[in-house]
């Protein structure tokens, strides 16, 4: 097995005692203990890639936690110098500042300020912060104005495009980077899908990287070279997102599924997240009791997610667990995270749906995002964005929460159709993320090179109405 692919054992789940010395913070004794069950010959192969992904997700924890209460609070009163330790206690316990233990003390989420200015906009205002893109956008904002401009015209005309020129660019940090590296590098570039055309890769520095096939399920542009001196890769790329819209209140009205029997492509569970557990069945359950409707069983998950959660950043996925389920008793997430509830519900009961991800690209903004497509007789493949569903709600606009359920926006850049899927020119080494890839990667001959050791950048050159 790939290392990489170990993860699809996680749900194997830790033995006791070294599950219990992850849980307290003890992780030099959890790796020593996963070391010495490495070593037995009978071990279950399941239990040995289990091990082995658990072992490097370990190692990767305190790089997502790293202050202590004292250094939590001194950020925070750099902006808000009246923030108190009570204030603070209480986010921690209402779920809104993430921690671990580390050797028996709290450690906290290197994006927990962050984080909480982009879902509180009170918070927000009290800091003086004011974060990019719009699903931090506030009531009134540009960006909802952008958003509900283009759903208007989606309305009028049934469809809007926007051409779209991107430049993407990594590039090792010089602390981490040696003379003659060998280094293989990849960056996300548009796949073909039904949202895109006229794909162009204008620009490709420097020249001589491999181009996956148009229809990759996580499309890149890959890079072998042995680097003399550290330099940056480049890619700039066009295209032409066309967003199509979907009239679901009329499509309820009709009821033209009725009598339509549902496809069973993209219905599987694909471990370790997207797994039919016994709470993922009940809540679906629960939502869907008395209902026959697919359309109105897949609203209902959204609904349930865009009205009762509330967005968070997350720690890397690397070291995550049983995303969906997690969201699902945590009531938090981020784009993925809300994806990926949004997706494995619908597929436990019989709805198909994938993973589609890549940037937002709007012309004052480009950031990494996730979505969902979902598959409903006789109407085809629909779209809901759980994360933009959010975002609406802390912008007080009930009609774009109620947009994102069956459309999408032509602001986005559509790279990966598939979660957990390889690249085409296959990483050697443990991927900075294992599921999705929106911003790069790179290894060296050595190892997979981790967020923190490599530089991302990505900018929105054109971004006009056709």
């Amino acid at each position: 097995m790939h290392i990489n692919d170990t993860f699809r054992c996680l749900n194997t789940g830790l033995p006791e005692d070294i599950l219990r010395r992850k849980l307290h913070g003890d992780l030099a004794g959890a790796v020593r203990l996963i070391d010495r069950r490495l070593e037995q010959d009978f071990l279950p192969e399941d239990m040995r890639y289990c091990l082995t992904a658990q072992r490097e997700m370990i190692l990767r924890m305190p790089d997502d936690y790293p202050y202590t209460e004292e250094e939590a609070l001194a950020l925070v009163r750099e902006h808000i110098p009246d923030f108190t330790k009570e204030e603070f206690k209480e986010r921690v316990d209402a779920g809104k500042i993430g921690w671990i233990y580390l050797d028996g003390e709290m450690r906290f989420f290197d994006r927990f300020f962050s984080s909480m200015c982009k879902s509180e906009p009170a918070f927000a205002r009290r800091a003086g912060v004011k974060l990019p893109g719009v699903e931090s956008a506030g009531k009134g904002s540009a960006g909802e104005a952008r958003l509900d401009r283009s759903a208007r015209i989606m309305r009028e005309n049934g469809k809007i495009s926007n051409r779209i020129r991107i430049r993407a660019g990594l590039r090792i940090k010089d602390e981490v980077f040696e003379p003659g590296m060998s280094v293989r590098a990849h960056l996300p570039i548009p796949a073909e899908c039904e949202q895109q055309s006229e794909i162009v890769i204008e620009k490709v520095f420097p020249e001589g990287g491999k181009i996956s096939p148009a229809d990759a399920p996580q499309r890149t542009i890959c890079w072998e070279t042995v680097l003399t001196e550290n330099q940056e890769f480049t890619v700039e790329y066009s295209y032409v997102h066309t967003a199509r819209y979907h009239d679901v209140d009329r499509m309820q009205r009709e009821e033209l599924w009725k009598g339509c029997g549902q496809p069973d492509f993209f219905t599987e569970e694909e471990a370790p997240h997207i797994v039919f557990t016994p709470c993922i069945r009940n809540l679906a359950a629960s939502l869907t009791e008395g209902v026959e409707d697919p359309l109105e069983k897949a609203k209902r998950f959204y609904d349930y997610i865009t009205l009762r959660m509330k967005y968070s950043f997350m720690p890397a996925y690397f070291g995550m667990e049983n995303i969906a389920e997690n969201c699902a008793k945590s009531f938090t997430g981020d784009c993925g995270v809300f994806a990926l509830l949004f997706l494995t519900l619908c597929r436990s009961v019989g709805i198909p749906a994938c993973w589609q991800s890549g940037l937002t690209a709007e012309p004052d903004f480009c950031g990494a995002h996730d979505w969902v497509r979902f598959y409903v007789e006789p109407y085809g493949w629909l779209y809901a964005d759980p994360s933009y569903g959010t975002g609406a709600v802390r912008a007080e606009n009930e009609e774009r929460r109620r947009f994102y359920f069956g459309n999408l926006d032509a602001y986005r850049m559509v790279a990966n159709r598939a979660f957990q899927a390889p690249f085409t020119v296959e990483k050697e080494h443990w991927r900075a993320d294992p599921y999705d890839n929106q911003l790069g990667e790179i290894e060296t001959a050595d190892r997979g090179l981790r967020f923190g050791e490599y530089e991302r950048t990505k900018e929105v050159l054109l971004c006009e109405e056709v």
